[in-house]
């Protein structure tokens, strides 16, 4: 081979080493950064009769992928109260939101996020999703197959006509959460969070997800909120719709399936 040859094949071999270079070099400055980039903060509301336990597993899950989660206490005091006191929680967080709710959780984060650009979605787990002016009455009965009733209910005073409603111990494990072992229900039932029963009539305010995006995980064998009730509201807020065999608390029952939901809010 001449010496000429030689060299440009030795200069033309520079140069593909020095595009590798620059190309491996321009993905792993590429790749910092889109670690780097920041998720969402992931606020999860409970709804009544629980407490934010109930999102325990789901929790854990995302907070092992790196995910920023709240799970605040619902006041569970009355529709407009809930939905300020959550909107001051999310006015402190910087950043994309993404807000997902159980059962009457849902008509709270349906308020609250109205108004606030940092919310991104809203993931509505077996939840109300109602439009302006609707109450939770008006949505649990609207189709046929609650067995949350009067009958179901133990009503407590706690003030001057006002009163809370728990769901009785011997309804507790079929009505709320069947496919959860009854040694967990025999605890959630103890350390249930009533609601205030003015909360049931109360209407709710313009809905957040006319203009936010929504996705819905509907529980087809509840026995709280009917599912012919759940796929009417998911239709008509134009939400991505997933449905999975569980009862009311499908957060609980179905854990990995309500994360990959979330997952795919905050994606």
């Amino acid at each position: 081979m001449t010496t000429t040859r030689r060299a440009m094949l030795a200069g033309s071999a520079a140069v593909a080493t020095s595009a590798l270079l620059s190309t491996s070099e321009a993905q792993a400055q590429a790749q910092p950064q889109e670690e780097a980039k920041p998720r969402p903060t992931v606020v999860l509301v409970h709804g009544a009769f629980a407490d934010s336990s109930g999102w325990n597993d789901v929790s854990a899950k995302l907070i092992r992928e790196n995910y920023p989660v709240i799970a605040p206490a619902n006041p569970l005091r009355g529709v407009a109260s809930d939905s300020a006191y959550l909107a001051s929680i999310l006015a402190t967080i910087s950043g994309p939101i993404v807000l997902a709710a159980h059962s009457y959780g849902g008509i709270v984060i349906t308020n609250a996020a109205t108004g606030n650009p940092n919310v991104k979605a809203l993931v509505y787990v077996a939840a109300f999703a109602p439009d302006q002016g609707e109450s939770l009455l008006d949505l649990q009965t609207k189709y046929p197959g609650s067995k949350l009733n009067e009958a179901a209910l133990d009503i407590r005073p706690y003030g001057d006509g006002l009163v809370d409603g728990y769901i009785k111990k011997e309804a507790f494990h079929d009505v709320f959460a069947k496919d959860v072992p009854r040694a967990t229900t025999s605890l959630m039932q103890a350390g249930q969070r009533p609601a205030d029963t003015r909360a049931l009539g109360e209407p709710s305010g313009a809905p957040a997800w006319k203009t936010t995006p929504s996705y819905y995980l509907i529980a087809r064998n509840d026995q709280v909120l009917p599912v012919a009730a759940q796929r009417f509201m998911a239709r008509r807020a134009g939400s991505r719709v997933h449905e999975v065999s569980a009862s009311h608390v499908a957060m609980i029952a179905q854990p990995s399936v309500t994360a990959d939901l979330i997952r795919r809010a905050a994606r």
